[in-house]
């Protein structure tokens, strides 16, 4: 880790398991050159969401949650006091997102917390609007199939998506892109009826990110169940 990297350690959810079991820990790190600011369906409490460069933030889960952590970009508010952001937008004006489901593109990561089990994941269903990574510290597969591994996608898919599938900013700018069942809402990319197979955009998006699930039908690999973690490290934007 690098020397400058600052640490922050979410108070709120401290408060919130208070006197509660409250075992799973999260690590968000921002290794981008610029802010994210985290979000969450449902809410695990983002009211100081922001995320600086090289700040490591320490965060208590409740040990028993089902849902989805994901990173807004270029955040701002304006003359209004209205809340919002480039990618990952959760269109309701302020910082919390409450339990929205944001916009897309959007890179996801989903977790299933139940006790000292935790079922993680990243997603590329809803496309992608920044790298990831979710590394467990330690911690056995609940399979027994050996330790608990990492999963990232820290590849650019602006370097094969389809120009249909390409999400700008106002100023033209590319910011991400989309996955097919989204912008085309066609049953061959939404996995309706056609088997849950993967198609020639999904195909490419894998080529770069073979650990990210990129269909709703994605079973390669499989949602990992983790036991005995000491923590999970979530990274923006990870090296290579």
């Amino acid at each position: 880790m690098a020397k400058n990297v600052l640490f922050h350690v979410s108070f709120l959810m401290l408060l919130l398991c208070a006197g509660v079991h409250c075992d799973v820990t999260f690590h968000f790190e921002n290794m981008c050159s610029h802010s994210i600011w985290r979000a969450s369906n449902p809410s695990i409490g983002d009211l100081a969401p922001e995320i600086g460069p090289n700040i490591y933030e320490i965060f208590f889960m409740d040990d028993h949650y089902s849902g989805s952590i994901w990173a807004r970009t270029a955040c701002s508010t304006n003359a209004s006091n209205y809340f919002s952001c480039e990618t990952g937008d959760c269109r309701n004006g302020i910082m919390e997102c409450a339990g929205i489901q944001p916009t897309y593109p959007v890179t996801l990561l989903n977790f299933v917390v139940n006790a000292s089990v935790v079922s993680y994941e990243v997603s590329l269903v809803h496309g992608q609007n920044i790298f990831v990574r979710i590394k467990p510290k330690g911690g056995t597969l609940v399979d027994g199939s050996g330790p608990c591994p990492m999963v990232d996608c820290n590849k650019d898919l602006g370097n094969v998506c389809p120009p249909s599938l390409i999400s700008k900013n106002k100023d033209g700018v590319y910011v991400g892109c989309n996955s097919a069942c989204d912008v085309l809402k066609d049953p061959k990319y939404c996995c309706n009826g056609h088997g849950c197979q993967s198609d020639e955009i999904s195909q490419k998006y894998k080529g770069l990110c073979p650990f990210a699930h990129t269909y709703p039908g994605d079973h390669d690999p499989p949602v990992y169940q983790c036991k005995g973690a000491e923590s999970y490290d979530v990274t923006f934007c990870p090296p290579l």
